[in-house]
């Protein structure tokens, strides 16, 4: 980018990248095992690409006003790179694919802890208490059980409907 950073000493000798290079390597034609400068090396060059762009995205929203850093920084960041750009582009609109493929397909099976879709409500626990002889004792508050037309119910309210007619 604009300026070289040195890498802390801390960070010397330790590699952060080393079997993806190594397995990028051979996917673009080198040897299975390649020589460990070649590793080292790209691993400084990859490593110091990414500080860069990330202090690049972390300016570009401390000018925005922002303590947190965006997608919208990132993109800023490397908007010169037409490659990285487009890839970038890419894969976004490929996470939003799977995103709204996946609310396609959710059915809220296995869910606990949401409650009528609201976050971050705990869902009451549905637990009857049983006594000795394994019946269960009534529960406070209507019960959700979904009524057929034609129950016993629906034609005693219907008859009640009808007197207060």
């Amino acid at each position: 980018m604009s300026e070289h950073r040195v890498r802390p000493a801390r960070h010397k000798g330790q590699l952060n990248f080393e079997q993806e290079l190594v397995q990028a390597l051979y996917a673009f034609g080198d040897d299975k095992n390649p020589l460990p400068e070649t590793v080292r090396v790209l691993d400084e060059i990859v490593t110091d690409y990414i500080i860069d762009t990330v202090h690049t995205a972390s300016k570009a929203a401390t000018v925005s006003g922002r303590g947190k850093v965006k997608v919208d920084d990132f993109k800023f960041a490397i908007r010169n790179d037409e490659v990285a750009t487009g890839r970038v582009k890419e894969l976004l609109t490929m996470e939003k694919s799977l995103k709204d493929a996946r609310k396609q397909f959710d059915t809220g099976e296995g869910k606990v802890g949401l409650e009528r879709g609201g976050r971050g409500r705990k869902k009451k626990a549905e637990e009857a208490d049983t006594n000795d002889a394994g019946e269960s004792k009534a529960r406070k508050g209507k019960s959700r059980v979904k009524k057929e037309p034609g129950d016993v119910e629906d034609e005693m309210e219907e008859d009640a409907d009808e007197d207060m007619d």
